[in-house]
């Protein structure tokens, strides 16, 4: 991160601190569908984004754009209602602005939720996967959110992502789904920078390379958040099959969003009592 970005990172610390005094330990960045958790949050106080200097404006549909901090099962909780993406035409280092703000402010456990095409045959729209490692395509072809100058203050020049997704946070998600009684399927996430939809040759390959599950969003937050020693849960919420499937549309992913978020409402709340 370079001094320019740090700025404009204490500057949007300043407005959110006029917005909030509350001091949030645990960040949720919610995916397509499903940002109304932050709903249930008591005491809220509700930041929009073009409220918060710097802060790039989500234009994905089903993404709101604003972030809420408050209480829920007993801790202090910042979230994301509405995230950034790569395909909407912000430079990694912007998508993953959000998360370096979260960190200054205390945050030290990041769970990021997203809605993910399944690649698993015998998977069905509606499951819920814990990622328990990712594929970073567009981060293998130069678009990293750590590409530039780098701030060894913030984190090393060389990043080891091996384990990025948090084993004792892993065993917790595990034992809240096993209680409450819903499946929790295990996978790799691969992250396509979109927007299009895979084409059957695509998932073919993507299948080949070990993935589970692809999506267009999750990776470069979770870097930056392993940058910056933050321990990290993900879930995906797979909201179509993309194998053998004749079409996909972003109506689809956002029905099945909201058919499951009972379910995902459920878990990511025995999650955070835990944490408590």
């Amino acid at each position: 991160m370079t001094t320019h970005i740090r700025e404009q990172v204490d500057k949007a610390l300043v407005a959110i601190r006029q917005h909030t005094s509350q001091q949030p330990t645990v960040g949720l960045i919610l995916g397509s569908g499903l940002g109304d958790l932050a709903d249930a949050f008591e005491n809220a106080d509700t930041i929009p984004y073009c409220d918060i200097p710097h802060y790039p404006a989500s234009t994905a549909v089903g993404h709101v754009g604003e972030l809420v901090v408050g209480q829920l099962e007993g801790v202090t909780v910042m979230t994301m209602r509405g995230r950034l993406h790569f395909y909407e035409g912000y430079p990694m280092a912007a998508t993953t602005f959000p998360v370096r703000v979260m960190r200054d402010l205390g945050v030290h456990t990041l769970i990021v939720t997203n809605a993910a095409g399944g690649l698993a045959a015998s998977w069905h729209a509606g499951d819920l996967m814990l990622i328990t490692d990712h594929i970073d395509l567009p981060g293998m072809a130069g678009h990293s959110p750590l590409v530039g100058p780098n701030d060894d203050a913030l984190g090393p020049r060389f990043l080891d992502v091996r384990g990025a997704y948090d084993a004792g946070l892993q065993a917790i998600a595990r034992r809240v789904a096993r209680e409450q009684g819903i499946i929790l399927r295990e996978g790799v996430y691969v992250m396509n920078a979109g927007p299009c939809f895979e084409t059957p040759a695509e998932i073919a390959f993507l299948i080949g390379i070990g993935a589970s599950a692809v999506g267009m969003s999750t990776v470069p937050e979770v870097v930056v958040a392993r940058h910056g020693g933050m321990r990290v849960l993900g879930i995906s919420c797979i909201t179509n099959i993309a194998v053998g499937a004749e079409k996909a549309d972003h109506e689809e992913v956002l029905a099945t969003a909201a058919m499951v978020k009972p379910q995902f409402t459920a878990l990511l709340r025995g999650i955070l009592r835990e944490l408590a």
